[in-house]
């Protein structure tokens, strides 16, 4: 959550902000944080390169996890939680990371340690994350499903 805060404070974003509205921002950050609007011997141009990166990670981190992308995204989702098994699982923080039988990854954001304990406990994964992870948590999808040869 730490991140999303950062992320949309940078934007000045509000968590219903519209991919329009995302690459207004975008736009106006990367004129404002351009390398090349800065002398190469300058202080401010290195600062100026590690701000490009951030803006351009805030930006495609945001629009994964925008109202409009995820509701373009919604049969995908759906089907890879009601179909697909959980493969496995990683919790770093309170960043709950799942990887599905089909190979999708996706992330979920704010899942506090107790949810993810409980969720270890559980007898029946898929189940538990059904009810108490799937819907309730802010989610992005992180990696693409794997490829077959």
């Amino acid at each position: 959550m730490k991140r999303v805060k950062e992320y949309r404070t940078l934007f000045a974003a509000e968590p219903n902000s519209t991919l329009k509205e995302l690459k207004t921002s975008y736009r106006n950050l990367v004129k404002e944080w351009h390398p090349d609007k800065f002398q190469a011997d300058d202080e401010k141009a290195k600062e100026a390169e590690l701000m490009g990166r951030k803006v351009i990670d805030a930006y495609h981190f945001l629009v994964s996890i925008a109202p409009e992308t995820k509701a373009k995204n919604l049969d995908e989702y759906t089907k890879t939680i009601t179909e697909s098994g959980v493969a496995d699982f990683q919790h770093k923080g309170v960043l709950l990371e799942v990887t599905f039988v089909d190979g999708t990854t996706y992330e979920y954001f704010g899942v506090p340690k107790t949810i993810y304990i409980k969720m270890c406990q559980s007898d029946k994964l898929v189940r538990f994350c059904k009810r108490n992870i799937f819907n309730s948590y802010l989610y992005r999808k992180s990696k693409k499903s794997l490829q077959e040869a």
